[in-house]
């Protein structure tokens, strides 16, 4: 039987691919189910420090499966887990790679990540108001966040598709590249934040989830609370002479190659 969803672990990166192409990957039961599973195991997986979450053909996903709902096909599971709080409580970065549609809960589902790469046939809309279904996994919160009250409201009151040249130029997704190059940039980001210093890493980037559920006052207070109690935790560290040299060296190869 063809695994719902297909996981790949290489030097602590987990690649998590949906795996319903023939469907555009529509989120049956049984594919939240298996996403949710998915992420709860790799929580427990302290190797993993970073995931890609993409899809399998010509979809990311394109939402909630219809005609499941709709009753035209037999639920393939009857329980449906949670994916929003499995991956809400998947404690690293996950980078949403977005090979193609990624429509409505499937729209969603990108907005969990926690920033996005589109390859140059990625779209995004949100239909909800079209299909008559109110946002529930946080679209209606996270979008204007992301790209503005004005433009999210555009996007969700027409059910119209943003491509993902203007999804780049609103500030929805980081970077545009050509499809063949959309894994490989994924996993060179995510080497990066694995070269990083993990504890630092970890905590840099629960202070920025924190606040930005706070006001700017609370945030900086958040941060200021963490930065304390780090430093006072650290130990004195040997290897300090090395990072430096590291650093200094990584910033002499990234401006040679700009």
């Amino acid at each position: 039987m063809t695994e719902l969803v297909e996981v790949e672990k290489n030097a602590g990166v987990a690649t998590v691919t949906l795996n319903r192409p023939e469907a555009l990957n529509a989120l049956s039961n049984g594919l939240r189910n298996a996403t949710a599973e998915t992420f709860q195991t790799l929580q427990t997986d302290q190797d993993v420090r970073v995931v890609i979450l993409t899809g399998k053909g010509r979809a990311f996903t394109v939402g909630l499966d219809l005609k499941e709902l709709g009753g035209e096909i037999t639920a393939d599971q009857t329980t449906t887990l949670d994916i929003s709080a499995a991956m809400a409580a998947f404690d690293r970065p996950i980078i949403g790679a977005i090979n193609g549609f990624a429509i409505t809960g499937g729209f969603e589902l990108a907005l969990m990540c926690d920033f996005l790469i589109a390859s140059q046939e990625a779209s995004f809309a949100d239909t909800h108001a079209r299909v008559g279904v109110v946002p529930g996994w946080g679209l209606s919160q996270r979008l204007p966040r992301l790209i503005g009250i004005n433009r999210a409201k555009e996007l969700s009151l027409t059910g119209n598709y943003l491509d993902a040249d203007t999804a780049l130029a609103w500030g929805l997704v980081n970077r545009v590249v050509a499809p063949d190059e959309l894994l490989p940039t994924c996993l060179s980001l995510a080497t990066d934040i694995t070269s990083t210093e993990p504890v630092t890493s970890a905590e840099i980037k629960r202070i920025m989830d924190e606040g930005w559920h706070a006001t700017l006052d609370e945030g900086l207070q958040i941060e200021l609370t963490a930065s304390h109690h780090h430093s006072k935790n650290q130990k004195p560290n040997d290897h300090v002479a090395e990072r430096r040299a590291s650093i200094q060296s990584r910033g002499r190869d990234q401006a040679n190659n700009s």
